[in-house]
């Protein structure tokens, strides 16, 4: 079984799981994808209460087992900040 680890970024309101964009073209989700996600350069941040549950399930549907190293800041994260997702 391969193996990923995720970095998740949080904010008092909300957090994002940072991926690259690729693996979303890879998995074939990227039109799934909402507009609450943001995206810079080559990396989108799924939104935690729904993309990245998109995410997970088409990791899992493959035989990925995940593992997640979070990351917190009692600011306001500048993901916010970044442009909206589109594909």
């Amino acid at each position: 079984m391969r193996k990923l680890t995720l970095n998740v970024y949080a904010d008092p309101g909300h957090a994002w799981c940072k991926v690259p964009r690729l693996l979303l073209s890879k998995l074939g989700i990227g039109d799934k994808i909402t507009t609450y996600s943001y995206q810079r350069k080559d990396s989108v941040y799924l939104e935690e209460d729904c993309d990245l549950g998109t995410l997970i399930g088409a990791l899992k549907s493959k035989g990925v087992e995940i593992k997640f190293k979070e990351f917190h800041t009692n600011k306001q994260s500048k993901i916010r900040s970044y442009s909206h997702y589109n594909q």
